[in-house]
């Protein structure tokens, strides 16, 4: 898409999560995309126009890049075309279609000059595989914080886009209980808990994600991470590392998986 001038954009409902912005189709159809970038679970495009569009997936929102205007990606991809919200065609006769059942998602204009400002982002804390995320980062976020570590590292100023079957994970990995509070991760455990989300982060981009529901890449491939899982959705099977059962108990309105043995 970089480099591609939108040719046209069809907004086939008013609204998602949120309204559309204004004029929408008008604003960014005969802009020439500069740049993709990526923010935690935000999407954004920069525009020739000189306003960055912000996208996010929400919980079922999808993207798939088809081939030329004729082709019919909905019959490759599964996908119902009823819920084809929006629909982008490029000079390169590629389409660029989102697709949301349940509406979850969302899209927003900014002005590029005061994206800083953008408030969904303000409150971000680093990204995991950045400079700024260390051990030594977590010693001095989770210092005197009182809640438990899991609902710590799902808060998206703490680290910015970890979502909850990487932190299940991650937390595995670490020997962490879910159940420890923040507090008292600083110094061994943060050490541990560190390389551990970024190893897990990394080996599920390399298997492309975990498609579990409804998750594909643009492409329309399926993701192959949940095949690697150690305790993310297997209550009552056994541990990979010590063959303990893994429990399930739910914290702030999430699932969490862990090993009682494994992870103190």
């Amino acid at each position: 898409m970089e480099g591609r001038k939108i040719v046209s954009l069809t907004q086939n409902r008013a609204d998602l999560r949120f309204p559309f912005p204004e004029r929408f189709a008008e604003r960014v159809s005969g802009q020439k995309i500069v740049r993709l970038g990526r923010r935690a679970k935000f999407l954004t495009v920069e525009l020739s126009s000189g306003e960055v569009l912000v996208m996010h997936l929400g919980m079922t929102g999808r993207f798939t890049v088809s081939g030329h205007a004729t082709a019919r990606y909905k019959h490759e991809t599964g996908t119902d075309p009823a819920h084809d919200h929006v629909v982008i065609v490029l000079d390169s006769h590629d389409i660029v279609t989102y697709n949301d059942p349940r509406r979850f998602g969302f899209m927003e204009l900014w002005p590029a000059e005061q994206f800083q400002s953008y408030p969904r982002l303000m409150a971000m804390g680093p990204e995991p595989l950045s400079n700024h995320f260390s051990a030594a980062y977590l010693d001095t976020a989770l210092k005197g914080k009182k809640a438990p570590i899991k609902a710590a590292l799902l808060d998206q100023s703490v680290i910015a886009g970890l979502g909850n079957i990487y932190v299940c994970e991650a937390l595995w990995r670490a020997k962490i209980s879910p159940k420890r509070l923040s507090q008292s991760i600083p110094g061994q455990r943060a050490a541990r808990l560190a390389p551990a989300i970024n190893d897990v982060i990394a080996e599920a981009i390399e298997a492309g994600g975990s498609s579990i529901s409804d998750f594909a890449s643009a492409s329309g491939e399926l993701g192959y991470f949940q095949h690697r899982f150690a305790v993310y959705d297997r209550e009552g099977q056994p541990c990979p590392a010590c063959g303990t059962t893994i429990k399930r108990l739910v914290q702030s309105g999430r699932s969490t998986f862990y090993c009682p043995s494994c992870q103190r």
